[in-house]
């Protein structure tokens, strides 16, 4: 009898054991499960779920953006360094009354038709007159300059506009046009295909004025 009531004790005791044990890991789960949840709710809808979405989007900022604008400004930068500017030699220049009646102001369109490799044009030409009186330089319009490639055998146009002379005076005689290319150095010179005088003028300022490349109404042919 001794041995036996031992023996349920002993079952007794691990039965306790087992439902503690049990207890104990409700007890954890209980706790274990919601920090888990936390953590998860935390990951999917807080930080972690914009750190996965920064992630990715870092991935496609670096592999497409950044990657597809480094191509790109590649390209960019090869084709500017394979595309010279535009040379004096190798532009036919010339120059063709524009002026239309009625007109209160006279105009001059002058061509660059390209006979060379591809080049880069970019703002304005330097223009001056040759008169009677000294040399003439015309004043820019002031009209934005937009760079552009002239490809072989193309052709882009510019105007001059000048003041006609209605005075009825000798005004100043007209003898010839300088044309200097942007961004060069090397001048053409050409006859002057405009009105034969300007008006007088006090000197306070240019009466010629110039617009950049493609500002003239034949654009870029």
């Amino acid at each position: 009898m001794r041995v036996q009531k031992l023996t349920f004790a002993a079952l007794a005791v691990v039965a306790g054991l087992s439902l503690t044990a049990c207890q104990n890991g409700e007890d954890d789960l209980g706790q274990v499960a919601p920090s888990s949840a936390s953590s998860a709710s935390s990951a999917s809808g807080g930080s972690g779920s914009g750190g996965s979405a920064a992630q990715d989007g870092g991935k496609d900022s670096a592999g497409q953006g950044t990657g597809g604008q480094g191509t790109s400004a590649g390209n960019g930068s090869e084709a500017n360094s394979k595309v010279g500017k535009c040379r004096t030699d190798d532009l036919d220049i010339t120059a063709t009354d524009s002026t239309i009646g009625g007109d209160t102001e006279g105009t001059v369109a002058v061509e660059f038709k390209n006979g060379g490799p591809d080049c880069v044009l970019s703002g304005y030409a330097g223009i001056d007159l040759k008169t009677n009186a000294g040399s003439l330089s015309a004043e820019r319009t002031g009209e934005k300059a937009t760079p552009m490639t002239l490809k072989n055998g193309k052709s882009v146009y510019f105007g001059i506009t000048y003041p006609l002379n209605t005075s009825g005076g000798s005004g100043v005689r007209v003898t010839g046009l300088v044309v200097t290319p942007p961004d060069e150095t090397k001048s053409f010179s050409l006859e002057w295909p405009g009105a034969a005088t300007l008006p007088a003028t006090d000197g306070s300022g240019s009466q010629v004025k110039v617009g950049p490349m493609g500002s003239a109404g034949q654009g870029e042919g």
